[in-house]
């Protein structure tokens, strides 16, 4: 399902429940420490997609380890997204020669709870998603707000290693499946200038609400 909205470039494995065969590196499970079996099945399962898609990439399964402020750390020369909600789990990756950043996120698609909106939507997206909402109302829009702009941090941090909050980008989602996000928080000084846009795609299905958001290589 979320191959549908990938550019051909990614590669990317889910599941719709946790895989019984799913296996941690020794580092996996002591970063993971010790958690309850439902985190630790989710946890598994979700590297567990993660390596069958950079498998599709010619890459050897390799610890995935999580980082700075919960990042996991790829292999050299990868860019990648992990994703997990209730019954669902997904990775994507692709070689950072050709995608510079790539962010993926699911949630169930459901309203958001009340005042989750007001606190994560910048003025003109909450007019946009009202206006979207009267045109649209099968979507629940404020959850694909929030989906996307999770997708877009998720894309802009491990290329800056530097925070987004929900008012640092404004992300126009459109009822073609599209969306657009432009960074307003100043770019962290670096030798390759952060990416300040993204675009991406999202679909609903089956009780899921899915979003990714990319930037291509710089020239």
């Amino acid at each position: 399902m979320i191959d549908e909205i990938l550019p051909a470039a990614v590669t990317s494995a889910e599941s719709f429940g946790d895989e019984p065969d799913a296996w941690l590196f020794p580092e996996e499970r002591t970063a993971l420490g010790a958690v309850g079996e439902a985190r630790r099945s989710e946890y598994t399962t979700v590297r567990h997609c993660a390596r069958r898609a950079l498998g599709e990439l010619g890459l050897a399964p390799a610890p995935l380890v999580a980082g700075v402020r919960g990042a996991p750390r790829w292999p050299e020369g990868v860019v990648g997204s992990m994703t997990h909600c209730a019954g669902y789990r997904a990775a994507a990756t692709a070689h950072r020669s050709d995608v510079r950043a790539l962010g993926i996120d699911a949630e169930p698609h459901a309203p958001l709870p009340d005042g989750v909106l007001e606190y994560i939507a910048l003025p003109q997206e909450a007019a946009e998603i009202a206006r979207l909402a009267r045109r649209t109302p099968q979507v629940h829009w404020d959850r694909l707000l929030f989906c996307a702009k999770e997708a877009v941090y998720k894309a802009w941090f491990p290329a800056t290693h530097s925070w987004l909050g929900f008012d640092g980008a404004v992300i126009v989602p459109a009822p073609d499946g599209t969306l657009h996000a432009r960074v307003l928080s100043p770019a962290p000084e670096q030798p390759v200038p952060a990416p300040q846009e993204f675009v991406g795609r999202w679909l609903v299905r089956d009780g899921l609400l899915l979003a990714c958001a990319v930037s291509p290589p710089s020239d």
